[in-house]
């Protein structure tokens, strides 16, 4: 019996050598649309669908395959009697090879202002249904939908056959791929109809690099993008220098790429394992990393840098005289890529996009054992007009100014959080603590620079015991922003207004777990 190979591309890539190939190897080729016409443009001989089925492609090419005689040719198994009987009677002819791959439905969708028509129309049916009948009957056909197998499969049948396993995995392919297209469709159709949270969820992501580990050098890692990722995403970012990035890398510049989006002014955030440990404002990018260095010279060594102006040289200057693993930017000047390219160990990121906002249909995900935890990302920080002064002395505007950059650190830094600042710098932190009193004791201990003048700011209300406040006023800080909303608010209060302390409730809690 004959052999046959049905082949309908959308990515022509290697398609034209490939056919030959199988010509070579005694297969015909049956061919559709804008398939057939490359192949016989290139001289490769190739049967019209039509010829095969009988039946003209019609509804503007909406129905080519969609026929018994080319999903019995499919599916017939070759082991069982009865339905080799049928295709004989029929004058069916199997098909041994499928090469398929779909409507370019994701690059479709990519195009700005793409109408929904013009999407539903890149929706493929033929295809998925041609790859997945092929798929069941993996025993007697090989599917093909990525043109990275073409040679594996030229390769086997040069050596005397397609191997069952061979066939197995490609059968695996299919049902990735298949499941990956009408995840993307499933998405798009339910972003058109401004559904949150649907009854069952699914998410496309295309892989990016294998880790050379995950957390740890005995764990194994992967790093996957969205399909569709925000200018703002890390997985957007350009690597100009240095080795490939780290399971660790990826997580801790995710963190400072969270925390830099809050700011306008030329900014630094430095982290460390995921905690912000330096971050500070100035008038130039230069200068707010003379600050944030300043600030806690010790903890920002072996750091990751994000900046949200371009890296210029007198700031390349200073980084270059420290270790820093990772420096992530919109742009680097030529004068800073020539002095930070001299150091091996650093690796130099581009995000032209660092400041894109975070688009409102995107989310923030953790992965529990069995389940998955989704929520909406935190946008807020302060709603100035919600905000209440609580205690007798107000704030000046500079303090108050200082508590909503203090703020913003301690929303990105791990419960239970404090953060003093001073001058748009950060001068102590406090995370990841398990009440309310380390991460204070903590902060101020850490503050390197005088904390006379400096400010407060929790990410929750603080106990009733009053001896937060009673550390606060003794370090020299006279302002302390705090959500409120402990039952115990006003004996706190009372004791802020014994000590001479300014305090404002925010209403807002910013618990990162």
């Amino acid at each position: 019996m004959k052999k046959r190979a049905l082949i309908s591309v959308s990515d022509k890539t290697g398609i034209v050598e490939f056919a030959q190939s199988l010509i070579g190897y005694g297969f015909e080729i049956v061919s559709t649309g804008g398939t057939l016409k490359a192949l016989k443009g290139a001289g490769v001989p190739a049967i019209d669908i039509t010829d095969v089925t009988g039946f003209p492609e019609c509804l503007d090419g909406r129905v080519k395959t969609l026929h018994p005689k080319v999903h019995a040719g499919l599916l017939a198994m070759r082991s069982n009697k009865e339905h080799m009987d049928f295709l004989k009677k029929m004058d069916i002819t199997p098909i041994d090879i499928v090469v398929v791959n779909l409507y370019p439905f994701k690059a479709t969708i990519s195009k700005p202002g793409v109408d929904l028509q013009t999407a539903i129309e890149n929706i493929d049916i033929g295809g998925p249904t041609m790859l997945r009948s092929a798929a069941k009957n993996y025993q007697d056909v090989a599917v093909l939908v990525d043109p990275k197998d073409y040679s594996v499969v030229l390769d086997e049948l040069a050596n005397g056959g397609i191997t069952k396993d061979t066939k197995f995995r490609l059968m695996y392919k299919v049902y990735q791929h298949t499941s990956y297209y009408d995840t993307l469709i499933a998405n798009y159709l339910r972003e058109k109809l401004g559904i949150k949270f649907p009854e069952q969820l699914t998410m496309a992501f295309d892989k990016v690099q294998d880790m050379r580990y995950g957390e740890n050098p005995h764990q194994e890692g992967v790093f996957y993008k969205e399909a569709f990722t925000c200018e703002a995403s890390l997985a957007q970012a350009k690597q100009l220098w240095g080795k490939e990035l780290s399971y660790n890398n990826i997580n801790d510049t995710n963190g400072a790429l969270d925390l830099i989006r809050e700011f306008t002014e030329p900014t630094i955030v430095a982290v460390k394992h995921a905690n912000p440990c330096g971050v500070a404002t100035a008038d130039t990018i230069s200068n707010a990393f003379n600050k944030a260095y300043s600030a806690d010279p010790t903890s920002i060594f072996g750091g990751i840098i994000a900046s949200n102006r371009e890296i210029d040289k007198d700031t390349a200057e200073q980084i270059s005289k420290i270790f820093i693993e990772i420096v992530v930017a919109p742009s680097f000047s030529e004068e800073a890529l020539a002095i930070l390219t001299q150091k091996k160990n650093i690796r130099l990121l581009e995000l032209p996009g660092i400041l894109s906002a975070v688009p409102m249909n995107a989310f923030d995900m953790k992965k529990v054992l069995g389940g998955l935890l989704i929520q909406d990302f935190d946008r807020k920080v302060v709603d100035e007009d919600a905000m209440k002064v609580v205690t007798t002395k107000a704030p000046t505007q500079a303090e108050l100014d200082d508590m909503i950059f203090a703020m913003k650190v301690v929303k990105h830094t791990k419960s239970n959080a404090i953060v003093i600042a001073k001058n748009k710098t950060i001068l102590g932190i406090g995370g990841g603590q398990v009440n309310r009193i380390w991460p204070t004791e903590q902060a101020i201990a850490h503050s390197l620079s005088s904390t006379k003048g400096a400010v407060l700011a929790s990410d929750a209300f603080f106990p009733v015991d009053d001896y937060c406040a009673q550390i606060s006023a003794k370090a020299g800080i006279s302002a302390i922003m705090q959500p409120g909303g402990s039952v115990n608010d006003e004996k706190f209060i009372e004791s802020c207004n014994n000590l001479g302390l300014s305090m404002v409730f925010t209403g807002l809690r910013h618990f990162k777990h």
